[in-house]
């Protein structure tokens, strides 16, 4: 849930909305936002880090959402507000899923324990869902966790934002003989996502890589496992994400 009270401190106290937005961003570091929230008790009403989480569109502060503004990491401890679409849909798959026969020849008892989204991510790799689904047998898993971006720019709008050592995180991440495939997980239905959980580790990877860098999104509802890939049309441009194509399976 967004917190509408705590932003709309925010942006009386610093004046946000008197800047004008068609010139250039507004810089905003975690010391102005917690000057704003201080009297705050609630830790949702005032930690930095819960503030500043808008996975989804619907997690955006009215003031925010009403004006077109989307809150991005430019460093550590440093964000800009800035005029421009932030979210990408996830369109429903609405075809029949496809029966994947598990390449595995045993079961995986240990993948049967939680409900994890990364437990659906491994068991998914584990029966070469991913491979297939890519079409390509060479991919090994060589990335998860939390890495911090090297320094690039990239345009969103008519702004150009340059970034620095912005922490990312990726669910998995697989490189094969010519590629690299990067996943962001979920475990329940998703309607949308901020396009900044594909694009920072998309620009992270594709600084330190030749090999071309695939964006994928992956979902398990009940017994189906949904994956969509995407792609920016522009490496350069924030808002620049497509839709390439979806495709539903039952692993079997």
């Amino acid at each position: 849930m967004a917190n509408n009270n705590s932003w709309n401190k925010i942006f009386e106290d610093n004046n946000i909305l008197e800047h004008d937005f068609s010139k250039s961003p507004f810089y905003l570091s975690a010391e102005m936002i917690k000057k704003s929230v201080q009297e705050f008790k609630k830790t949702n009403e005032k930690e930095v880090r819960c503030l500043c989480k808008m996975d989804t569109r619907e997690s955006v502060p009215e003031i925010m959402r009403r004006n077109g503004l989307v809150l991005l990491p430019v460093k550590n401890k440093y964000y800009v507000i800035v005029n421009g679409e932030g979210y990408v849909d996830i369109p429903e798959i609405n075809s029949e899923a496809e029966i994947y026969n598990t390449k595995l020849d045993f079961d995986l008892d240990t993948a049967k324990i939680g409900n994890s989204e990364m437990q659906h991510l491994d068991f998914a790799y584990a029966s070469s869902l991913i491979r297939t689904f890519m079409s390509d047998p060479s991919l090994v898993l060589t990335i998860r966790g939390r890495k911090y971006t090297p320094e690039f720019s990239y345009k969103i709008g008519n702004n150009i934002i340059d970034t620095k050592g912005v922490q990312t995180e990726v669910d998995a991440g697989y490189e094969g003989k010519d590629k690299i495939v990067l996943i962001e997980a979920k475990n329940s239905s998703t309607k949308n996502t901020i396009i900044r959980q594909l694009y920072y580790p998309y620009r992270q990877w594709a600084e330190h890589t030749k090999k071309e860098v695939f964006l994928l999104f992956f979902e398990k509802r009940i017994d189906e496992y949904l994956i969509w890939q995407y792609r920016f049309a522009d490496k350069d441009s924030y808002d620049s994400i497509k839709l390439v194509r979806s495709k539903k399976y039952k692993i079997v």
